[in-house]
């Protein structure tokens, strides 16, 4: 290798290529001499040497081409695309079989807790990645890993997948990979209220993450079979996105730009990555409307066909409203026969807040609203209240839209991840109905003329699902 004056570059192409194996087909990898002499030299050396190696071999351009543009998938034509590149990828590479659509659509892209992004290049979709979020349907990984010891811990949890890179790509040292990886890493820290990242991965390149993103294996066994991934073998490891920072500096510190991967992940501003706008403190970008979801899971793919009976229920109790209803699956008895199910939705945020009894007895609480809908709000609380407690809440929806309304607290849930309580509103003010009102009308689908009709005394039922999920 010393012999090599290219071994840096080629070298850090190696490493690239390795963290990026789940996106290529096995008949289209390197078989290059030198690359099959540096992969088994990397495998001699002990573990340490080889994540100091992996570091200093990589390449991170803080400067792309400005034709790379990454975004969030929002449109049929997006997610079209999307889901095509990740059927190609996933087949190739045996993690499924070939579908008639030619599409890899899976029942966790229809949550508005999940978000695609995705690259462009000449205006052509070459790369993508799906955010996960834990919801009403949990987590893929969660059916063969163990998540108790992430879910102790404070903060939000993220699964990341289906990720895909352009055939024409794979091969390029990161040039999409690594921006498409910097999006997801600021998306979940600055919007997405996620503070720990899990994975599923292939067990050859488990080391890859561990080396240069410091995530940590959830257990030290494989799993032999992943039946989401076709039944391919499979490793879990998670990251902390708090401590992240830290770990970057202590590894990449003193190393050259293109090298430093705690300045490009932390400091570096991407001019090619558009960034959500919000003028709420909103904490997803759901896309899904109604013609969408009909379109990739009725029409291209008999996604919702296939869904279990609670899955049905469930996705009922997301879209309530009768525009969602017709293009949902059936659900036994009729949706409107349920009382468990919402009558409402609910807009997942992160609102800054204070409570006052309306006892006027102690000090105003600093809470934090994590979920809102017409009529009630869940709130994270660092001292808990009394059941049927009756107050006042001055609740920031966004920059400079601040509300106060009367509510009660309705249930209190305690976790390893902190108090939560549910708040019931009966009367909403002219402030909070008009908050709730713009959040409705975002979510409309085209051609909607007008938002569904609640009963002003609805009473809302705060799960205790939802409340450990956030």
């Amino acid at each position: 290798m010393g012999d090599d004056a290219d071994w840096p570059r080629r070298g850090g192409r190696l490493v690239i290529d390795a963290l990026a194996a789940m996106t290529r087909p096995p008949s289209s990898r390197p078989r290059r001499p030198l690359h099959q002499l540096a992969r088994a030299a990397l495998s001699r050396l002990p573990r340490q040497m080889r994540f100091a190696l992996f570091r200093r071999m990589i390449d991170c351009d803080p400067a792309p081409d400005p034709r790379l543009q990454l975004s969030i998938a929002r449109t049929s034509e997006d997610l079209q695309a999307c889901f095509s590149l990740l059927h190609e990828a996933y087949v190739s590479s045996g993690f499924m079989k070939p579908h008639p659509s030619g599409l890899r659509v899976t029942p966790y892209h229809a949550l508005p807790t999940t978000t695609t992004l995705m690259a462009r290049y000449d205006g052509a979709v070459v790369g993508t990645l799906t955010i996960i979020r834990e919801g009403v349907f949990g987590f893929p990984l969660q059916s063969i890993f163990d998540l108790h010891a992430v879910r102790a811990r404070t903060g939000r949890i993220a699964e990341i997948s289906a990720l895909a890179v352009h055939p024409r790509f794979r091969n390029t040292g990161g040039t999409i990979l690594f921006p498409l990886m910097k999006f997801m890493y600021e998306y979940c820290t600055a919007f997405f209220d996620t503070r720990h990242l899990v994975i599923a991965v292939n067990p050859n390149r488990v080391e890859l993450y561990e080396a240069l993103l410091f995530f940590q294996r959830l257990q030290p066994q494989v799993i032999d079979n992943y039946g989401f991934a076709n039944g391919a073998p499979a490793i879990g490891a998670t990251l902390d996105l708090q401590l992240a920072p830290e770990l970057f500096r202590a590894a990449y510190a003193g190393r050259s730009q293109r090298k430093d991967m705690h300045r490009y992940f932390t400091d570096l501003e991407l001019p090619n990555i558009e960034y959500p706008r919000r003028p709420f403190h909103t904490t997803n970008d759901p896309v899904m409307s109604p013609a969408l979801l009909d379109e990739f899971f009725n029409r291209r793919t008999q996604g919702f066909a296939e869904l279990d009976e609670r899955r049905r229920r469930l996705l009922h109790a997301i879209y309530p409203e009768p525009a969602w209803r017709v293009v949902l699956p059936a659900v036994t008895g009729g949706s409107d026969e349920d009382p468990s199910l919402r009558r409402h939705r609910r807009y997942s945020l992160k609102c800054p807040a204070r409570w006052k009894a309306a006892s006027g007895q102690g000090a105003a609480l600093d809470i934090e609203v994590i979920d809102v809908s017409r009529h009630g709000f869940l709130a994270r609380v660092e001292q808990a209240l009394p059941d049927g407690s009756h107050g006042e809440a001055q609740v920031e929806l966004g920059s400079g839209r601040s509300t106060t309304v009367e509510a009660v607290a309705v249930r209190r849930v305690c976790t390893a991840a902190g108090t939560f309580h549910g708040f019931r509103i009966d009367l909403p003010g002219t402030a909070w109905r008009a908050g709730i009102a713009e959040l409705e009308a975002a979510d409309a689908p085209v051609g909607a003329s007008g938002c569904s009709t609640v009963a002003v005394t609805a009473a809302e039922d705060w799960s205790v699902h939802d409340i450990v999920a956030a």
